[in-house]
C-alpha cells in the first residue's frame, strides 16, 4: 500500500513540474527535488513554510486545504470550518488525493460552492464585532477603578516627576531615552495638570492634582496591546479562536493589567513592541504587492514604531533585532529569485534602508532634539554632563557666564572628572569608619551642584593668602606643586599609603589638617594633559591630572558606590597605575578670583551631535551602574516565566490599600507549558519533514502555520527574554513582560493547533466540533474564572493579609513566595 501510494505520489509529482533543464550545480538537484504544497502543485513546499509565497497563491493553497477536508472542525468563524473525513491510516488515500491535478474529479474532494455576496460581507461584520468586543473588554478593565488608589505607587515616583519636569522645563537625567517621559509629560499638560505635584515617594497623596491624564494615557496605550495581539494572531494562524483565546489571556492577566494602570513606561514600551510586531506580519502578508500602497505603508509603520519602542528604553532594540532578522530572511529569498532583475531586488533593498533604518534613526534623533530643545533650564540632572554641556542650560551658573580665564592662586574652584556621570570633586565632614584606613575625613565625588564641592588652590610652601591685594596674580602652570583646601572644612586634599575603602592596590584619599594647616602628603603636581611646562591652565578647556607627590600616584574616582556611611557617593582614589584614562582626568569648572578679568563661556557651548553622543554615554553608564534600594525585592530572569514573586505597587499592612504585580498563575503556567510544549511538537514535526516522512495531509497543513506563526513567537519571546542573563545591571519582575506577551501569542497558536489536531483524530466529525469547542471554551473560561480569583491583586485590596481565612485572598498564596 505505502509503495503504491510512493509511486503514485512520485508519477504525479513528476507531471505536475515543468521539464528542468539538466545540470550538475546545486540549482538543479534543488529543483529536482523539490517539495510542492499539498493539494496546490505549482506551489513550492519550502517556499510556503518560509513564507515566501504571494498572498493570493497562499491564500489559494489555503482555500484547496479547505476543499479537500485537510483542516480539522472549528468553532463557527473559524477558518476551518468544513467536515472530516475519518483517517485510514499513516498514508491512507488522502494523501494520494493532495497530490495531482485530477483530485478535484473525486467526488469526496469536491470544492463547496463559493459563497454569496451577503454570505461574506456577514462574515466580515462578524470579523469586525467579534474585534471591537475584544477591544471594549481590554479597555473596560484597564479603565476600571483607574483612579484608584489615589496616591503614588512604586515607580509612579519616578515617572510622574519626570513628566512635571517637561512641563516645568527643567532638565533631569535618567537612563532611558526621553519618549516615554515626554508623551507622559504631554499627556498630563493636555490634561489640566499643572506640573507642580513633587512626587516624593510612594504613598504620598495626590490631592487636588489632576493625575488621571497621566495614568489614563498609559491605561489607553495598554489597552491596545490585547487587540494589536489579537489581529498578529490572526494573521499568523487565519484563526480566529487562536486570536480569540491569545486576547482572553492578556485581557485577563493581573500583571498586564496591573502595568497598564499607572504613569510607568513599560505600557508605552510594549505598545510600540507589539505595533512593530504587527506592521510587520502586516507588512510580510504584502509580499505578492511590492511597493504598492499597503505594502510601503505597513513597512515605514514597522519603521516609526521601532524607532518608538528605541525612544521609550534601551530593550527596543530586541524589536529591532526580530525585524531586521526578518528582513535579512526576506532580503535573502528575494536575491536567489532568479526572475527577479538586480535592479528589482536593489529597489527592494533600497526600500528596507529606507523604512527600516533610515527612517527609525532620523525619529530617534528627532526625539532628543525636542528632548533638548523643551528642557532648557538648569535641574538636578546637570551634574551627570560635563561643563560645556551644562553652559547651555538657562539658570546653571556658567550659562551666559563669564569667568576668568585662567587659573591663578587663591582661585576657589570646582573641579570635575571628565569621565561621565563621575561627578565633583567632594569633601565634607564626616570621617571614614572604623577599620577603613585612616579614620580622617572623606573625599568622594558628588553628582550634584553643592558648596561642599568648593576648593581653594594655594601654593604648597605657603600660607600666605594669594587674594592679598598686595600681591601679584600669579598663575598655576603645568607642572606647578599645588595644595587643594576645602573650603567648607579648611582641610587638605591628601593621600597615603593606606589602602581605598573599594577598589585594592589603590591609595585612600582624605582631607587632612587644620585651616589648611596639614603636612607633606597634602602636595600634589598639576599636569595639563599633551601640554608642555610653562603652559597656564583655562578654566572648561584645559585636562589636567593631578600627581601625588610623595607617593607618585594619580588621583581619579573608580565609579564605585560607597555604602551608607560615604552617604552612596562615588569612590576617590590615588592609583599607583600612571596610565592616562577618563577616571584620573579632571576639568576646572567653576572659578572664582577677584583679581582676574572674566571671559564669556559662550563659545564653550556643544554642536547637537556633541550634546547626543554625550548624553547617550551617560545614559549607558547610569544603567550599567544601576543598584538596588534597601528593602527593595528585585529578582533574577530565572524567576520570572515561572512567576516565582511578584512586587508590591503600594501597601504593606493591612491598613494599607495594596496593589500587588502579580502574573495571573492560571496564565503564566499554562504560557510555560505552551513552551515546552511547543518546542517538543515542533522539533518532532521539523524532523518529520525534513527526513521527507509521509505525513497526513491534515496534520501537515497545521505543521505548516504552527512552524511559520509559531516560530515568529518563539523567536520574539527568546529576543526579549534571554539576552536579561547576560545583563549586569539589576533586574526586576517586570523586565519580562514584553517577553509575556510573545509566550501568549504563542500559547494561542499552539493551543489552537492542538485542539484542531485532536478533533482530526477523531473519525466523527459532530464528535470533533464538539471537543473542539469544548476544549477551546474550557481554556476561555478557565482563564476568566482565574481573573476572578486573582483580580483583587490588581485593583487594590484592603484588609488581612492573604494568610488570614477572612481575606479576600485566602487560599490563594499558592507560593510561599508571593508576598500579598
Amino acid at each position: 500500500m505505502l509503495c503504491a501510494t510512493s509511486r503514485l505520489l512520485a508519477a504525479r509529482t513528476a507531471t505536475a513540474l515543468p521539464a528542468q533543464p539538466r545540470g550538475r550545480g546545486p540549482g538543479a538537484r534543488c529543483r529536482r527535488r523539490e517539495l510542492h504544497f499539498p493539494g496546490h502543485p505549482e506551489l513550492p513546499l519550502g517556499d510556503f513554510l518560509a513564507g515566501r509565497l504571494p498572498r493570493s497563491s497562499v491564500s489559494a493553497g489555503r482555500r484547496a486545504i479547505l476543499r479537500r477536508g485537510r483542516m480539522p472542525p472549528a468553532v463557527r468563524g473559524g477558518p476551518a470550518g468544513v467536515e472530516l473525513r475519518p483517517r485510514r491510516g499513516r498514508c491512507g488515500p488522502q494523501v494520494t488525493r493532495a497530490v495531482g491535478p485530477d483530485v478535484a474529479a473525486e467526488p469526496t474532494a469536491r470544492s463547496p460552492k463559493r459563497p454569496a455576496r451577503g454570505s461574506r460581507r456577514f462574515e466580515a461584520a462578524g470579523r469586525w464585532a467579534l474585534l471591537a468586543l475584544v477591544t471594549l473588554l481590554a479597555f473596560a478593565t484597564r479603565f476600571h477603578r483607574l483612579d484608584e488608589p489615589p496616591h503614588i505607587c512604586w515607580d509612579e515616583t519616578h515617572f510622574g516627576k519626570m513628566g512635571s519636569y517637561y512641563i516645568n522645563r527643567t532638565f533631569f537625567f535618567d537612563v532611558h531615552p526621553p519618549l516615554g517621559k515626554m508623551l507622559i509629560g504631554l499627556a498630563g499638560y493636555l490634561s489640566g495638570y499643572d506640573g507642580t505635584f513633587l512626587f516624593q515617594k510612594p504613598g504620598d497623596k495626590y490631592e487636588h492634582h489632576n493625575y488621571m491624564g497621566m495614568r489614563g494615557f498609559c491605561a489607553f496605550l495598554g489597552s491596545l496591546l490585547v487587540p494589536f495581539a489579537y489581529l498578529t494572531v490572526l494573521e499568523l494562524s487565519k484563526s480566529l479562536p487562536a486570536a480569540l483565546l491569545t486576547a482572553a489571556l492578556l485581557t485577563f492577566d493581573t500583571g498586564c493589567l496591573t502595568l497598564s494602570q499607572y504613569i510607568l513606561l513599560d505600557p508605552i514600551l510594549m505598545f510600540f513592541i507589539m505595533a512593530a510586531m504587527l506592521s510587520m506580519v502586516k507588512y510580510n502578508s504584502c509580499a505578492d504587492r511590492p511597493f504598492s500602497a499597503p505594502w510601503w505603508f505597513w513597512l515605514s509603520l514597522t519603521g516609526i514604531n521601532l524607532a518608538g519602542a528605541l525612544g521609550v528604553k534601551f530593550v527596543g532594540l530586541f524589536i529591532i533585532l526580530q525585524v531586521g532578522w526578518n528582513t535579512i530572511s526576506d532580503l535573502w529569498h528575494l536575491f536567489g529569485d532568479l526572475s527577479l532583475s538586480v535592479v528589482t531586488v536593489g529597489k527592494h533593498l533600497t526600500a528596507r534602508i529606507l523604512c527600516l533604518i533610515v527612517l527609525p534613526l532620523t525619529l530617534y534623533t528627532a526625539t532628543y532634539a525636542v528632548h533638548f530643545m523643551v528642557l532648557n533650564k538648569s535641574g538636578p540632572g546637570d551634574g551627570f554632563f560635563s561643563s560645556a554641556f551644562q553652559a547651555r542650560l538657562s539658570g546653571n551658573n556658567l550659562h551666559n557666564a563669564s569667568i576668568p580665564e585662567h587659573l591663578a592662586y587663591g582661585s576657589v574652584i570646582t573641579v570635575k572628572n571628565v569621565r561621565m556621570a563621575m561627578g565633583y570633586l567632594h569633601s565634607h565632614r564626616h570621617l571614614y569608619p572604623e577599620g577603613i584606613g585612616a579614620r580622617q575625613q572623606q573625599v568622594t565625588t558628588y553628582l550634584h551642584k553643592d558648596y561642599n564641592n568648593l576648593w581653594i588652590i594655594k601654593k604648597h610652601n605657603t600660607n600666605a593668602d594669594p587674594l592679598d591685594p598686595s600681591f601679584p596674580v600669579e598663575f598655576v602652570r603645568h607642572g606647578d606643586i599645588i595644595r587643594l583646601e576645602h573650603k567648607e572644612t579648611s582641610r587638605n586634599l591628601h593621600s597615603h599609603y593606606h589602602e581605598a575603602p573599594l577598589t585594592r592596590k589603590h591609595y585612600q584619599v582624605t582631607g587632612y589638617g587644620i585651616n589648611g594647616t596639614g603636612d607633606s602628603n597634602d602636595f600634589w603636581r598639576i599636569e595639563v594633559v599633551n601640554r608642555k611646562f610653562g603652559n597656564r591652565i583655562k578654566v572648561l578647556r584645559s585636562r589636567i591630572r593631578l600627581i601625588h607627590l610623595v607617593t607618585g600616584c594619580v588621583l581619579g574616582s573608580s565609579g564605585k558606590v560607597l555604602p551608607k556611611w560615604g552617604w552612596e557617593q562615588l569612590e576617590v582614589t590615588c592609583t599607583p597605575y600612571l596610565k592616562e584614562t577618563l577616571n584620573s582626568i579632571w576639568n576646572v569648572e567653576d572659578h572664582i578670583n577677584p583679581k582676574l578679568p572674566n571671559i564669556s563661556l559662550d563659545v564653550l557651548q556643544p554642536t547637537f551631535p556633541e550634546i547626543l553622543l554625550e548624553s547617550h554615554m551617560v545614559m549607558i553608564r547610569g544603567n550599567n551602574g544601576l543598584k538596588p534600594k534597601d528593602n527593595e525585592f528585585t529578582s533574577k530572569p530565572w524567576h520570572w516565566p515561572i512567576n516565582y514573586q511578584g512586587l508590591r505597587f503600594s501597601g504593606i499592612n493591612d491598613t494599607d490599600f495594596r496593589v500587588y504585580l502579580l502574573g495571573n498563575p492560571v496564565v503564566w503556567w499554562l504560557n510555560l507549558l505552551s513552551i515546552a510544549l511547543y518546542l517538543l511538537l515542533g522539533s518532532i514535526i521539523a524532523v518529520a519533514m525534513q527526513r521527507g516522512a509521509c505525513l497526513p495531509a491534515e496534520v501537515e497543513g497545521l505543521s505548516q502555520v504552527l512552524l511559520q506563526g509559531g516560530g515568529q513567537l518563539l523567536l520574539g519571546w527568546m529576543l526579549h527574554y534571554f539576552p536579561f542573563f547576560l545583563m549586569g545591571r539589576i533586574l526586576y519582575f517586570h523586565h519580562y513582560f514584553p517577553a509575556m506577551l510573545f509566550s501568549s501569542m504563542l500559547t494561542g497558536i499552539l493551543w489552537d493547533t492542538l485542539l484542531r489536531l485532536c478533533a482530526w483524530s477523531l473519525a466523527s466529525s459532530s464528535l470533533a466540533r464538539g471537543i473542539y469547542a469544548v476544549g477551546l471554551l474550557s481554556l476561555l473560561l478557565g482563564t476568566a474564572y482565574s481573573f476572578y480569583l486573582f483580580h483583587p491583586l490588581a485593583y487594590g485590596m484592603v484588609g488581612p493579609l492573604a494568610q488570614d481565612p477572612r481575606s479576600p485572598m485566602a487560599g490563594l498564596r499558592w507560593l510561599e513566595s508571593w508576598d500579598f
